[in-house]
């Protein structure tokens, strides 16, 4: 939807898609882009300011410093996204890209480039949660809790954020599980300690706060973790033997399973040997024609 001048009102409800096409290009690394959108004006940047509703707090200070000195050597590229000011007539407010106008502050820049948008307080914050979920430092309980604001507070289905934001319905089906462990368990998450393939494997468990605590003591590998949940004893020691027979699927295999059968179209399957680090891949073609997509897939990556 193309946009010249003041941009025109396009009302409630413009739905998810038409809000990822102005985040999209927000999350572009490092201002790098080779097509940069042509920004809608100028804007002295004591005039902008941060969405206050922003469910994004912290911003790393290095990642900051180093965005900073990127704008230095070549400028703002992508513009800010910003509405006007609600609350002071004749400034902006921030829709989309607090952290490049962090960024240009460290810069000592003057001025930004900006496109003006419409948007009314529900979809500013909608857009906020969006643009919060495509971090690339996200963690896994952040992201989950994003797809959840989406779905609670916008009625998104899982189909949908699916569509949007270029994720597999079993991605945000297993990251959502992990919602339902202890905050104690999810804060584990949070600050590093426990990756997301442990916290999925303790979805289960009877007592994942206490389990957490040992997987964390004991240096646990995410396999180790299954295992302890299912009643197994820990191993103290790495294991020798190794045996040929295939174990049951974890959450984690199914999920990735759905992830590399989505990107290919074509049906995966993931075997582990049990007891080991091995196993296969079988990736199953329908035709000839799907046959030969799948070779130039290969062809490319290699």
């Amino acid at each position: 939807m193309s946009q010249s001048g003041k941009p025109k009102n396009r009302g409630l409800g413009r739905g998810l898609s038409a809000l990822m096409a102005d985040v999209t290009q927000e999350n572009v690394s490092s201002e790098t882009t080779s097509e940069p959108r042509r920004a809608d004006m100028m804007v002295p940047i004591e005039r902008i300011a941060a969405n206050p509703d922003q469910p994004r707090r912290t911003f790393d200070q290095s990642a900051l410093e180093e965005l900073a000195e990127s704008i230095r050597e070549k400028g703002v590229i992508q513009p800010l996204i910003v509405r006007e000011n609600p609350r002071k007539a004749g400034e902006y407010e921030i829709v989309a890209g607090e952290r490049r106008w962090r960024a240009s502050q460290l810069a000592r820049l003057h001025e930004l480039p900006v496109l003006v948008r419409d948007y009314s307080d529900t979809e500013v914050l909608e857009v906020a949660i969006i643009e919060n979920i495509q971090r690339s430092d996200l963690n896994a309980i952040e992201e989950a809790a994003g797809y959840k604001q989406l779905m609670e507070r916008f009625g998104h289905t899982q189909e949908k954020l699916s569509e949007a934001l270029g994720k597999s319905r079993s991605h945000i089906a297993n990251l959502m599980r992990l919602l339902q462990l202890p905050s104690e368990v999810q804060s584990y998450v949070i600050e590093g300690q426990l990756s997301a393939g442990h916290a999925r494997a303790l979805v289960t468990a009877e007592n994942p706060s206490e389990l957490a605590r040992e997987i964390i003591h004991k240096g646990l590998s995410v396999r180790e973790t299954e295992k302890l949940v299912k009643g197994e004893k820990a191993p103290t020691q790495p294991k020798t033997p190794k045996t040929q027979n295939f174990v049951e699927k974890d959450a984690d295999t199914r999920a990735l399973e759905g992830d590399l059968s989505a990107a290919i179209r074509m049906k995966v399957t993931i075997e582990h040997k049990g007891g080991t680090e091995q196993g296969s891949v079988t990736i199953s073609y329908d035709s000839l024609d799907e046959l030969d997509t799948l070779c130039a897939i290969l062809s490319r990556g290699a």
